[in-house]
């Protein structure tokens, strides 16, 4: 192992060593069920504000967005970025404090049991199905960040990729195992943080070895439809390829509508101390989100420039399974400098684990609890103690990083993986959750019939509908996030009301809301 190896490896196992030892310290204080996945709804505005941020940008913020960008310019990361901050301030100015007091109202943990409680569903149907949910999508969507540390440590210190993703998959498990959702949300709230230094790092070097931001903005100024906001740009023809006009852009800017459905984004809303410190989290969350995006895509930028100049080699001939790989290869040159700079690109790549465990840690207790909490306890029925339920809680969430690891096992695209995840989420739960907070008339059987609708849609689309190319090349989100909102409202209209009790429930909490 090389002297600049063995820089980066210190300063990873020393951000490692500290990741565990937050979710031993937490063990402590992780009581029973409630405190695991809600942390007893005691957390301040700035943790909540940067580890829902944290959990929500994954290894897709420091790989396949830079990746992206390098690859095809400006004009589809640029659009999903900006949809992708307006659903963030949205997701927290409307849903935010409503959840908040809506779930503390009804007695809620979870996100299945919001549902369940929220309509008085005495069979659990939607408390099933809504775990059912959260469970096929979130191994997909954990998996990707396994595939994304399985992918850092085998290109930098050359071993075997599936050994990599399993030592970062272990310790993933142990520090949100031990600690719950108090280690979570502390581990996001740090690894937000490093995220932000190694963005500012690579930002830096980058630009510096290219001969600065002008060399960078005329190398990208000189390619053909590169910095387009219209067309995508093709490395291997150096041309501009339509980007399918207004309707590619309303397409990717649908990125912003998952949010309304993302289960560990909405239990830090759910989990804050105070709602009326919400308003500090939404302007903290999402200055810092607009930042972080643009700060990426313009590192795809200043990547390409570096291959340009031969700095770094070509990344941009095999897709984004390649070109994700621009700022680890960005921190291998850093390393090169000196002892000093070595430990800062550790600093980065401890940045792209950080991105990667602050999703997967948020990911883990989010579908652990829907086995645990709202399928066995909710559906079955079995009634068990507080410390049980926390032991099978454990277990549970030992199981499902086990079916996430061997869905990863195979290097692949973080991009890919987060896109399907991420529209399955938005539409099956998206809404339902809108429609349940500020629609007195939704029911039972419209929440069923468009978390159902909205995420059979996703499949239909991706994998029958998207082939046929033309107008159907739209990102799956969006048309079934629409169908999955007609489907609610419609169905909602044409069966009987809701009980006086759920329409009672639902006036206290709008009242509430309006303090």
């Amino acid at each position: 192992m090389t002297r600049d190896q063995i820089c980066i490896l210190i300063a990873i196992v020393i951000y490692l060593g500290f990741m565990v030892y937050l979710g031993a310290r937490y063990s402590k204080s992780t009581k029973d069920s409630s405190d695991f996945y809600l942390g007893g709804r005691k957390l301040g505005p700035y943790v909540v504000a940067m580890s829902a941020e944290a959990s929500d940008m994954s290894s897709w913020l420091l790989l396949g967005l830079p990746g992206v960008a390098y690859f095809s310019g400006i004009c589809e990361p640029f659009w999903t970025a900006l949809g992708l901050g307006i659903g963030t301030y949205f997701n927290w100015l409307i849903v935010a404090k409503r959840l908040r007091y809506y779930s503390e109202e009804v007695g809620a943990v979870t996100v299945p049991s919001f549902f369940d409680k929220r309509f008085k569903d005495k069979n659990h149907l939607l408390l099933g199905i809504a775990a059912l949910v959260i469970v096929v999508f979130f191994v997909p969507y954990t998996a990707s960040g396994f595939n994304a540390c399985g992918t850092l440590f085998s290109s930098l210190f050359g071993i075997d990729y599936l050994t990599a993703m399993l030592i970062s998959a272990v310790v993933i498990v142990v520090y949100t195992a031990l600690g719950g959702f108090n280690a979570a949300s502390t581990t996001d709230f740090i690894q937000s943080i490093v995220m932000s230094i190694a963005l500012i790092i690579v930002l830096c070097f980058g630009a510096a070895v290219t001969g600065g931001p002008s060399v960078v903005a005329e190398h990208a100024a000189s390619l053909d439809g590169y910095l387009s906001l219209i067309t995508a740009y093709d490395p291997a023809a150096n041309a501009p390829v339509s980007y399918g006009g207004i309707l590619g852009i309303v397409s990717t800017m649908a990125w912003g509508l998952g949010y309304f459905g993302m289960p560990h984004i909405l239990l830090r809303f759910m989990a804050i101390r105070d709602p009326e410190e919400i308003k500090v989290s939404r302007r903290v969350g999402t200055i810092w989100v607009f930042i972080a995006m643009a700060v990426a895509v313009v590192i795809g930028i200043v990547g390409l420039a570096m291959t340009s100049a031969g700095a770094i080699g070509d990344l941009g001939f095999n897709g984004t399974t390649s070109s994700q790989r621009v700022i680890i290869e960005i921190a291998n040159l850093l390393a090169t400098h000196g002892i000093f700079p070595a430990l800062l690109a550790g600093v980065v790549m401890a940045g792209i684990l950080a991105c990667t465990m602050s999703t997967c840690d948020s990911q883990l207790l989010a579908a652990s609890s829907s086995v645990s909490e709202d399928i066995l306890q909710g559906v079955f029925g079995l009634k068990i103690s507080q410390k049980t339920a926390l032991v099978i809680a454990r277990v549970t969430l030992l199981i499902i990083a086990v079916f996430a690891a061997i869905w990863a096992r195979e290097e692949g695209s973080v991009f890919t993986i987060v896109s399907f995840a991420w529209a399955g989420f938005g539409a099956s739960f998206g809404p339902v959750m809108l429609c349940s907070l500020f629609w007195k008339r939704t029911n039972r059987w419209g929440a069923l019939a468009g978390m159902i609708g909205g995420g059979a849609m996703v499949f239909v689309w991706k994998y029958l509908v998207k082939p046929l190319g033309g107008l159907f090349s739209i990102y799956e989100l969006l048309p079934a996030f629409l169908f999955g909102l007609l489907l609610c409202v419609v169905v909602s209209l044409v069966t009987p009301a809701p009980q006086a009790e759920v329409a009672e429930a639902f006036d206290k909490v709008k009242a509430l809301n309006k303090k």
